[in-house]
């Protein structure tokens, strides 16, 4: 049972992984920056920085959702690999922003296209499911 979620978790540790990172990336730019808590303003590249770690924190829950949605319900093997390519994303848009707006754009793009594969998958496997289940009726 458990080597069927085994990859899942990995990302998602990963993932945690990430997200601690930001958060740490954004103490940093607290102390650089001289922004003490609760402040949330400061110059551009603090602003920047928090903006950049607040924008990932709030995914990451959806993130999580469809990552075992879709792995339990489609393919553990298809989902992981989506879910390292969104954390590498994520990556890439939180260096991306902490340097300037427009440096984000293109992995928050490609973030939000892999979001919408998992959701996809995880609906198709969902249907699958209910349709096996219900109507005896195979999908794939």
């Amino acid at each position: 049972m458990l080597h069927d979620i085994a990859l899942l978790a990995a990302v998602t540790l990963v993932g945690v992984l990430e997200q601690a990172f930001f958060a740490l990336q954004v103490i940093a730019s607290r102390r650089k920056y001289s922004v003490s808590p609760p402040k949330t303003t400061g110059p551009p590249e603090f602003e920047r920085v928090f903006r950049a770690q607040i924008n990932c924190f709030e995914y990451f829950p959806l993130f999580l959702a469809v990552l075992w949605l879709a792995g339990i319900f489609f393919h553990q093997g298809t989902a992981s690999i989506c879910g390292l390519l969104y954390l590498v994303a994520r990556y890439y848009y939180f260096q991306g922003y902490s340097v300037s707006p427009k440096e984000r754009l293109g992995p928050m793009y490609l973030s939000a296209g892999i979001l919408w594969l998992l959701i996809g998958l995880s609906a198709i496997g969902i249907l699958h499911e209910l349709l096996l289940h219900y109507l005896d009726f195979k999908l794939m």
